[in-house]
């Protein structure tokens, strides 16, 4: 009876996986290293440059 009920349906895992797969048959490894550098470059500093860049803004802004 479960296997009815699970029928058709497919975990967000599952999909993900699937849509990667497919992503990959039709645009290639190229198509992953360029995202990839686009994204590198839009997101802009990550983590911790961020943090001691807030925390040096603070440090000036108190010896103002």
């Amino acid at each position: 009876m479960e296997r009815e009920e699970k029928k058709g349906k497919m975990t967000v895992e599952e999909a993900g996986r699937r849509g990667g797969l497919r992503t990959s048959e039709t645009h290639g490894e190229e198509f992953y290293s360029e995202i990839g550098r686009k994204g590198g470059r839009i997101g802009g500093p990550k983590g911790g440059q961020r943090v001691r860049k807030l925390i040096q803004e603070g440090k000036e802004h108190e010896e103002e």
